[in-house]
This record gives C-alpha cells, sequence and structure tokens, in this order.
C-alpha cells in the first residue's frame, strides 16, 4: 500500500511538472465554427427575433442564445480572459478584435436538403462557415491596414489570427438528420463523409494559418429529455440513467470515426495542435451523476411545455382546447441540467465547461492553456 501511495505521488508530480513544461498558450482571439451549442446569436441575427425566456438567468435579458445564461464558449472565453464571441452576421454592437463566431442553430456539417422552415435546419452548413471565416480574415485585413486607430479597434489584428483558438463544436444536427430518416443503412454508411469534411473544413482553416484547434464530438442526443418525450419507449430501449441507448450509438460511432481523424490529422498538419473533446463523456457523466451534483433528475426541463403528448418549445405560445399555454421558465434554472429539451443550462454549461477546459475530457489530456504547440 506504501509503495502505492509514493507511486501516486511520483505520477502526480510528474504530471505537474509536465504540464508546467509546456508553457501557456496565448491565445489571442477565439474563432468558433458551430450549431446552437455554440450560437451566441448568429441564427437571431440571421432568422429571428431573440425573447425571453434565453438569456435570463446571466445577462438578464434576451441575447440569442439557446439557454438561460452562458454556453461552454462562453466560458471557454471567460477562462482565457477575452470578451464574449460577437455572431459573425451580427452588425450591432460587435467587436471582432478578439475574435468571431460562425456558429448559427441548427447547422450541419454536411449541407442538407432540407431548411429552416420544414426542420430547423440551418443553411450556414460548415463549408459555408468555413467560406464565411475566409471572407472575415481578408476584408478585416483590409480594413485593418487602411483604418485608423479608432477604426481598428473593434478589428482583429492580422498578426493574432494564427495565435487564435479555433474551435468547431458541430454534428449534433447531423446525427439528427440520421435519426429523422430512420434509416440505420444510409446513416452509417453517410458517417465516413461527414468526418471526413469536418476534417476538410479543419485543414482549410489550418492553410489558412490557424495552428490550435479544439475539436468538440457530439453529446448524447438518447439523453435529451425531447428524444424521451417524443419517443414510444419500449421494454430495453434504455440505459442504466434512462437514456436512449440506440440514439446514443449513432453518436458513439460518429465520435469514434472523428476521433481517429483528429489523430491522423496530427500527423498531417505537423504544425497544429489539434485537441480531441469528448463533450459525450463530460455530458453523460453530468447525467448519470445528476443529483450528486446538485441538480435534479437529468430528463426534466426547466423551460417549455412537455406534458400529455403536448409539446409547446420554450418561450413559446400555443391554444389548447381554447386555453393559451405560454412555454415559460422553470423557478430555479440552476437546478436543471436541460434548459429547454434540447439545449443545456447555463449551470449544466458551467460544469461542462471547467472540466474539458482542465483536460479532464480531452486528448492529449492537457489544460485549455497548455493546449498548443511551444
Amino acid at each position: 500500500m506504501e509503495n502505492v501511495k509514493v507511486l501516486i505521488i511520483i505520477v502526480i508530480a510528474f504530471s505537474v511538472l509536465s504540464v508546467g513544461s509546456l508553457g501557456t498558450c496565448d491565445f489571442r482571439a477565439v474563432y468558433n465554427f458551430g450549431d446552437s451549442n455554440s450560437d451566441t446569436g448568429g441564427g437571431s441575427a440571421a432568422f429571428w427575433i431573440a425573447g425571453l425566456p434565453p438569456g435570463e438567468t446571466f445577462f438578464g435579458r434576451p441575447v440569442g442564445r439557446a439557454s438561460d445564461g452562458r454556453l461552454i464558449i462562453d466560458f471557454i472565453a471567460e477562462h482565457l480572459g477575452l470578451p464574449y464571441l460577437s455572431p459573425y452576421l451580427d452588425s450591432i454592437g460587435t467587436s471582432f478584435r478578439h475574435g468571431a463566431n460562425f456558429a448559427i442553430g441548427g447547422s450541419t456539417i454536411r449541407p442538407l436538403n432540407e431548411s429552416m422552415s420544414l426542420n430547423g435546419v440551418s443553411p450556414f452548413s460548415l463549408d459555408v462557415q468555413i467560406v464565411q471565416f475566409g471572407n472575415f480574415k481578408v476584408r478585416t485585413g483590409y480594413f485593418y491596414e487602411q483604418g485608423n486607430a479608432g477604426h481598428r479597434r473593434n478589428l482583429p489584428r492580422p498578426r493574432d489570427f494564427s495565435k487564435a483558438l479555433y474551435v468547431f463544436d458541430i454534428g449534433q444536427n447531423d446525427i439528427a438528420a440520421g435519426l429523422r430518416k430512420k434509416n440505420d443503412t444510409d446513416f452509417h454508411a453517410s458517417v465516413a463523409d461527414i468526418v471526413d469534411q469536418l476534417a476538410k473544413a479543419v485543414q482549410n482553416v489550418y492553410e489558412d494559418g490557424a495552428r490550435t484547434f479544439w475539436i468538440h464530438n457530439t453529446g448524447p442526443i438518447g439523453c435529451l429529455p425531447v428524444s424521451l418525450h417524443y419517443h414510444d419507449i419500449r421494454p430495453g430501449e434504455l440505459d442504466k440513467h434512462g437514456c436512449l441507448k440506440a440514439q446514443n450509438a449513432y453518436c458513439m460511432e460518429f465520435n469514434s470515426k472523428l476521433k481517429d481523424r483528429v489523430i491522423k490529422l496530427r500527423t498531417k498538419l505537423p504544425h497544429a495542435a489539434l485537441t480531441y473533446v469528448d463533450i459525450y463523456a463530460a455530458k453523460y457523466e453530468l447525467i448519470a451523476n445528476a443529483k450528486k451534483q446538485g441538480f435534479v433528475g437529468a430528463a426534466n426541463i426547466c423551460c417549455g411545455f412537455h406534458e400529455d403528448e403536448i409539446q409547446v418549445y420554450c418561450g413559446h405560445k400555443q391554444s389548447i382546447n381554447g386555453t393559451e399555454i405560454y412555454a415559460g421558465s422553470c423557478e430555479n434554472p440552476l437546478d436543471y441540467i436541460s434548459w429547454d429539451g434540447v439545449h443545456y443550462s447555463e449551470a449544466a454549461n458551467r460544469w461542462i465547461a471547467h472540466r474539458i477546459i482542465n483536460g479532464s475530457f480531452t486528448d492529449p489530456p492537457l489544460p485549455m492553456k497548455h493546449a498548443c504547440l511551444p
């Protein structure tokens, strides 16, 4: 036993020394590509007027986020000492000095022949977001060189693009599309192409000067309360934590192939630091231990009305048998993991963010501020 204690102490000491020897990354900006899990107002700027209850907990006003408060990307910005990211599409009150957010709710990796009005799929797929980034870099560089000090204040410094953190948080809607089509054969055949297109996007940004990547896998869709509410659950379909096993299997297949590709990209892109972030494991651990972590059951929804097969989403109104139902928020969102049945609450986002930022759910297992090349 004494030998085991000594070994543990040595391992811990070695880990601390190893991290310390890496030095601290000096991230000057963050550029994010994604969907509603990291959309800080781009979808609102493009498609709808933001309204409460979303935003009520932290911001106290509508800010275009699918949560009561901050998202994981917001906690990442805070951790790095940077401002919250302005959406690329938002033209009012924006500053891009320390990065930009290209994420749009409903976005997919692969372009789909669907629409926002039909089933909530955004036209801003990942390939479009990468084009937007390219235009953004070229145009801001031009205006930075041509402008005066006052004009430059809200523009990124051209030299900072290579010193930025590039976050990819997208893929959940591709899997949701596969689930909608209810064709396992087609989905399994599509996964390789979905991962290929994500890898292509990473490579395109790398060729444009990016060097540090933080690549999220997708969370457990089968644990989302809305999945459970809409699904006619049969015996044996749920795992021990109340999640749909078949839906989570889709996620795990995608995640496995994504991790393999990230590992291969490390060889293909020798001047890049690529961190694979296991969002699935982090979220699943929280869901599995909801009450131990101070939350109500993970299947509970804070904002929305989901009873007796009636589904009214957060902030919406609907007339049911002559009675108008307003789908407001719960009394204390801090007690909930799920904000609206699909997206996570600020409290859950904080819990997850802290554990990925410290390297507990990343490969390699390094804290974010050490996840760059020297």
